[in-house]
């Protein structure tokens, strides 16, 4: 049985720091380069918008209609999506220095605050993803680390997404390898509280909760927070480009795993 459960945890915590490799782009990248940071921006609300609506929902929706039906599950997984925009909007709202004036507000500072919160948001959803991978490996192990590649994977652009606004704010590239590292550690935290605790009451429906919740937080991010500060750095087109690259690189690595 510990064999399992120490399995089980390792796959979070590697499939979790695959963030990390998305904070090593701040090494990378000049930080004058602002078309590259248009760029990855849109690259990363791309990999945020379509991972929301192409697997998170539908996997939201499908648990939740097993539990309550097909029309009651749709309904669900809707309200729950909006709830998640909600929820985003509360916490962007009350969050320190956001609703300064914009001539008043450094780039630098805007910048800051955008990796900031796209790591608490990427933080509450690998979380859940955390959590699934550790209770899938437990049930079958070829199965949880099939979820576990798919995850890290993922995770490789949301580190672009908290690592480049940090590394341009702040100009040190070790605190935009730290957020983007801290933003993946949710996952093995999520994975030990399902050993301690989830494991012996989570049922199907509380995934469709947190994955519905989770997608309408990933879809106000990018489009209140990504895609309007890739604008103000470079033309549409940089921004674009990378919202497509960014739904392409995350189709096929859906498709592939």
């Amino acid at each position: 049985m510990n064999e399992p459960i120490f399995c089980a945890l390792f796959l979070s915590f590697l499939a979790g720091a695959a963030t990390s490799i998305g904070g090593l782009l701040s090494f990378v990248v000049k930080k004058d380069n602002f078309a590259a940071l248009a760029l990855g921006l849109g690259f990363s609300a791309g990999v945020m918008i379509y991972v929301s609506f192409m697997e998170m929902m539908p996997e939201a929706k499908a648990s939740l209609a097993a539990l309550y039906g097909p029309d009651a599950g749709a309904w669900l997984s809707v309200g729950l999506f909006f709830g998640g925009v909600m929820l985003a909007w509360l916490i962007d709202r009350f969050m320190p220095s956001h609703h300064i004036q914009a001539d008043a507000l450094e780039k630098k500072n805007k910048l800051k605050h955008l990796g900031l919160f796209t790591a608490l948001a990427l933080a509450i959803h690998n979380f859940p993803e955390g959590l699934a991978t550790f209770m899938a490996t437990m049930e079958n192990m070829t199965l949880g680390i099939s979820i576990a590649i798919a995850v890290a994977v993922h995770n490789i652009p949301e580190g672009i997404a908290v690592a480049l606004p940090v590394y341009h704010a702040t100009g040190s590239k070790g605190k935009a390898f730290l957020y983007s590292t801290f933003s993946g550690m949710a996952e093995p935290l999520g994975a030990l509280l399902g050993f301690l605790i989830f494991r012996y009451f989570l049922h199907e429906g509380a995934f469709g909760v947190m994955f519905a919740l989770v997608a309408g937080i990933m879809v106000y991010i990018s489009l209140d927070e990504l895609l309007p500060t890739a604008h103000e750095y470079a033309d549409g087109h940089h921004v674009i480009w990378g919202v497509i690259g960014g739904m392409m690189i995350m189709a096929l690595s859906l498709l592939i795993f």
